[in-house]
C-alpha cells in the first residue's frame, strides 16, 4: 500500500492552483500536525498492509518545521510496517529549503524531493504566482545534492500564456543540465475559480472550439511543445513512462504508479482520498472540521466490479508499458480483450492502440489522443 500526507499550507497561492491549499500561520499548522497524527493512529487494522511508498503532499509541506514533519514520519512509523526500501517521497518549493531542514529530512528517511519549479524563465514564474526565480531552484537543488539525495525529481507545467515554443526547450535544456532522476511535464489547464480562470478562461474555451486563442499557446504550438518534451528528455537520458513522466532507468515514482496501477492506498489530512479494498473514501475539505476531530466528508463509494475493471484500463493507459492483460484476467476472471473486443479493435485500426509484450498500450499516435481512448472505456 501506499500513504499519502496532505499539507494543505503555501506561503501564497499561485495564480493557476485549485489545490486544496491556503496560506496559515503557525498555530493553525501546528494543530493540523495534532490532528495529523491522531488520524493516522487511528486507521484501523494496518497489519493487513505493508507499506512501499509514502507521500507527503500539497501545498507545500516543506512549509512544516522539520521536527514536524518528523512527527508524522514517526506516526507513520508506530502504525505502520514499511518496507525496507520504501520510498519517501516530500514535496517542496524553492525558496522553502535550506541546509538545515534538508539534512533533517535525510536523517529522518525522506530520500526523494520533488520539487515544483514550473519554469526556468523567471519571467514565467513572476506570472505564474511562485514565489522563487531559478537561481534560488538551482541554489536549493544544489543544496539537496550536497545533502545526499540522489532521487530527484523536478515538476515542469507548459503551455503558459505567451509562451513559445523556445522558451519552453530552453526550460527543458536548463533542467536537465542539472541531470535530476525524474522530471514531471504538465500541460497547462486553466481551472475555474482561480485568477488564471478568470483571465484566460475564454482563451482556453476558444482553443477547444478550434478558434485561435488570443494569449494561450494554439493547439499546434501545444502539440510541439509535447513533442520537443519527448525529444529532449529522451535525449537527456530521461525516458518517458507515463503521459506525463520521465525518469532515469529504475528511478519512477513508486507511489504514482501504485495509483496508476490501482494498489491500495490511504489518505491522510483534509481532501485525502483513500482506496481500501472495494472502497474509495475521502476526508472534509474543510480546515475547522477536521481540526475539531471531524475528518469524514460522508464520500463513500463502493466500487463494483465494472468500476473496477474501467479504472484498471484507464489508469494503465496513463503508462508507456501500458496494461497487463494477464494481471487483469487474473484479477476480475475475464479478458479485457473480450470485455472490451469492439473497442479495442477499432482503436487498433486507428492506430491509437497496440498490443505487445502482453500489454496493451497508447500507440505514439494514442498518447496525443489519450483522453479520447481512454474514454471508450469508462
Amino acid at each position: 500500500m501506499g500513504i499519502y500526507l496532505h499539507i494543505p499550507f503555501c506561503v501564497r497561492k499561485c495564480a493557476y492552483c485549485d489545490f486544496l491549499s491556503a496560506p496559515a500561520d503557525e498555530e493553525t499548522r501546528e494543530a493540523y500536525v495534532r490532528a495529523l497524527t491522531e488520524e493516522i493512529r487511528a486507521f484501523p487494522d494496518p497489519d493487513r498492509y505493508l507499506v512501499r511508498s509514502v507521500f507527503f503532499g500539497g501545498g507545500t509541506p516543506s512549509l512544516l518545521a522539520p521536527a514536524q514533519t518528523e512527527r508524522i514520519l514517526d506516526a507513520v512509523r508506530a502504525r505502520f510496517s514499511l518496507t525496507g526500501d520504501a520510498e519517501i517521497t516530500a514535496e517542496c518549493n524553492p525558496g522553502t529549503l535550506s541546509r538545515e531542514k534538508l539534512s533533517v529530512y535525510r536523517g529522518m528517511g525522506i530520500n526523494r524531493l520533488s520539487i515544483g519549479l514550473q519554469s526556468a524563465n523567471d519571467a514565467e514564474l513572476a506570472l505564474l504566482g511562485r514565489i522563487h526565480t531559478f537561481g534560488m531552484f538551482e541554489e536549493n537543488f544544489r543544496l539537496a545534492r550536497e545533502a545526499g539525495f540522489d532521487n530527484l525529481n523536478v515538476d515542469l507545467i507548459f503551455g503558459l500564456p505567451g509562451q513559445k515554443r523556445a522558451d519552453w526547450a530552453a526550460t527543458l535544456a536548463a533542467v536537465t543540465a542539472l541531470s535530476p532522476e525524474h522530471i514531471s511535464a504538465y500541460s497547462l489547464i486553466i481551472e475555474d475559480g482561480t485568477p488564471f480562470g478568470r483571465t484566460y478562461g475564454e482563451d482556453a474555451l476558444r482553443r477547444e472550439e478550434g478558434l485561435a486563442p488570443r494569449f494561450l499557446p494554439d493547439e499546434e504550438e501545444e502539440r510541439g511543445m509535447s513533442a520537443d518534451t519527448v525529444r529532449i528528455l529522451e535525449e537527456a537520458g530521461l525516458s518517458r513512462y507515463e503521459i506525463s513522466n520521465y525518469a532515469r532507468p529504475g528511478r519512477g515514482s513508486v507511489h504514482n504508479t501504485g495509483y496508476w496501477t490501482r494498489e491500495p492506498y490511504a489518505g491522510f489530512g483534509i481532501g485525502a482520498a483513500s482506496l481500501l479494498g472495494h472502497e474509495r473514501t475521502k476526508n472534509t475539505e474543510d480546515l475547522a472540521a477536521y481540526l475539531r476531530g471531524e475528518r469524514s466528508a460522508g464520500e463513500r463509494e463502493v466500487l463494483s466490479r465494472e468500476d473496477e475493471m474501467a479504472e484498471t484500463m484507464f489508469l494503465g493507459l496513463r503508462l508507456i508499458r501500458g496494461v497487463d492483460l494477464d494481471r487483469f484476467a487474473r484479477t476480475f476472471g475475464e479478458r479485457a480483450q473480450d470485455r472490451w473486443a469492439q473497442e479495442i479493435a477499432q482503436m487498433t485500426a486507428e492506430r491509437l492502440l497496440e498490443t505487445a509484450d502482453g500489454h496493451l498500450r497508447l500507440t505514439p499516435r494514442g498518447l496525443d489522443l489519450a483522453n479520447y481512448v481512454m474514454a471508450a472505456f469508462v
